[in-house]
């Protein structure tokens, strides 16, 4: 899946559509205020988000997210059910 739109909300929620369909809104303010988020507390910021040529939302200063990371949130999906192979992956200890 890729992520072809990208718009700001209210309350620092983020617009989101990718190409098999699915679209919505996720709350990201979780983030306001920590780490490189805190430059989403200055009035402005967080609407200035932009889609990137490589397919995912960017801020002022460098600031962008996983767009894979922003799917599982908005679908509800696990890793292993958008990334099939992880299944098969063996893990040791």
């Amino acid at each position: 899946m890729n992520l072809l739109e990208v718009s700001p909300g209210e309350d620092f929620r983020l617009f989101l559509r990718y190409d098999d369909g699915a679209s919505g809104e996720v709350d990201l303010s979780g983030l306001v205020g920590r780490g490189v988020f805190s430059a989403w507390s200055n009035p402005g910021v967080f609407q200035q988000v932009r889609l990137t040529e490589a397919g995912h939302p960017e801020w002022p200063g460098g600031i962008d997210l996983c767009p894979d990371a922003l799917y599982m949130q908005l679908t509800g999906k696990r890793p292993e059910e958008v990334f099939p192979s992880l299944k098969h992956l063996r893990t040791h200890a």
